[in-house]
């Protein structure tokens, strides 16, 4: 072990003297090897950071993993025993959407159907009856929209989704509060529900000016709604985020089934320790009449997912580093096995005065490695500067790019890069070096 050391120190140390001794073929080197070696970089940096905002988002909509998903069918009966099972439970939360608009009356909203504001989806939506069902003798069921409301002009009024929660949804899903507070679920539920909105929802409200007055399906009365903040959720679509016991004032959530939404039904989600929560809400069901084969039941697991589409992107555009990669190994080939002519007197002395083959292709090896190593340096180094720069510009694009340094597991990508180019690149030069017979010291 001590003999193999010394002939791998006299290798780096020979490989520099070569390297110094021959600056403008080494810089060639470099500069074949350096897109290669820059495009591994990249490529592994922008999978770390497309899988950081893929997984953010969809923990944001669909929740961590570990979470249990339930989903309760819109009977008056599952809804109630639901309900009831989590009333005072931080550990597990109900949650419904209900259509909303708030705004003038007797007007539509500037987004109906609830689109995006900037993206018109056009549809009718809810927009307060402006479509009902009617059903032939026959059974078949179809949409009618209202003439009369056709001729209702668009006014300030904005349509959305209230989501309304039963506990602190944060936990299962982590919102990121952008302006403003969230919900207080320690107070008693007031008859003005406070809402948090989402980010497209304060857009609408930024562009339009609307009166305090929220128009919701199935509620006795319009209610006077507070806006406590906004949060970044994920969503693309206007939401707005509420107790769900302060909507219950203007809700009969146990009523019957809605004859176009087909009722109002609930979703469940329980952390994976609240055993249990689950075991009495399961009863409550049951007793309420609810089976299991009722009951729609999974496991968040939105991490697997991700890194499966992830894999495939990656061995993609990998595939196509690697293309990159190889021409650059092309040229410090070129370049090495140039120098290795040239040098064909120096490895013929030295074979002459005893120095192993193998110490002469650990040597060309040698000055091929470090030149990769080198390479690597400049151009994580390079990827590294231009992930600062444009900081504030993926910032814009997604909030989960906001904050973070420049991914570790590009650098490693990019050190693995260039020893490899610099290994494959100088493989025959260092087989051919070291078959270069003594007698090639006769030309000196």
């Amino acid at each position: 072990m001590i003999r193999l050391s010394g002939r791998l120190r006299s290798a780096v140390i020979i490989g520099l003297q070569g390297i110094r001794a021959r600056k403008t073929r080494t810089l060639l080197s470099m500069i074949s090897l350096f897109l290669g070696v820059l495009s591994v970089t990249v490529v592994q940096a922008a999978s770390q950071m497309a899988q950081r905002a893929a997984l953010a988002d969809v923990e944001l909509i669909e929740g961590i993993d570990g979470t249990l998903y339930m989903s309760v069918e819109g009977t008056p009966e599952a809804t109630n025993a639901t309900l009831r099972s989590l009333e005072g439970r931080s550990d597990a939360t109900a949650i419904t959407q209900f259509p909303a608009i708030i705004g003038e009356p007797n007007v539509r909203p500037v987004n109906e159907g609830g689109s995006p504001f900037d993206e018109q989806w056009g549809g009718w939506g809810w927009s307060g009856g402006s479509v009902r069902i009617e059903c032939d003798p026959t059974g078949y069921c179809y949409e009618v929209i209202d003439e009369q409301y056709l001729q209702t002009p668009i006014g300030a009024a904005i349509e959305l989704r209230v989501v309304g929660m039963s506990a602190d949804i944060r936990q299962f899903r982590p919102f990121r509060l952008v302006a403003g507070q969230w919900l207080d679920f320690s107070t008693d539920p007031s008859y003005s529900p406070g809402l948090v909105l989402n980010r497209e929802a304060a857009k609408g409200f930024e562009m339009y000016r609307v009166p305090a007055e929220m128009r919701i399906m199935g509620a006795s009365d319009n209610p006077t709604p507070r806006i406590l903040g906004v949060v970044e959720d994920g969503q693309r679509i206007p939401m707005a985020y509420g107790r769900l016991d302060e909507l219950l004032n203007w809700v009969n959530v146990g009523a019957g089934p809605d004859p176009y939404y087909g009722g109002i039904g609930l979703e469940v989600l329980v952390a994976p320790d609240a055993t249990e929560t689950l075991q009495v809400l399961r009863a409550n069901l049951a007793a309420a009449g609810i089976g299991e084969d009722r009951l729609y039941v999974r496991i968040i697991d939105s991490r697997r997912q991700v890194e499966q589409v992830m894999l495939i992107l990656r061995v993609v555009f990998f595939g196509m580093a690697g293309l990159v990669l190889l021409i650059g190994v092309a040229g410090i080939l070129n370049v090495t096995l140039a120098t290795v002519g040239e040098r064909v007197e120096e490895f013929a002395l030295r074979r002459a005065v005893g120095t192993p083959r193998m110490l002469l292709a650990g040597i060309v090896l040698a000055e091929t490695m470090i030149t990769g190593l080198f390479t690597a340096a400049a151009a994580i180094g390079f990827a590294a500067l231009v992930f600062k720069v444009a900081g504030p510009i993926l910032a814009e694009v997604h909030y989960s790019l906001a904050a973070g340094s420049f991914p570790w597991e590009a650098a490693l990508a990019g050190i693995i890069a260039g020893l490899f180019a610099g290994l494959l690149g100088g493989l025959i030069p260092a087989v051919r070096a070291a078959r270069i017979p003594i007698a090639s010291v006769m030309r000196a």
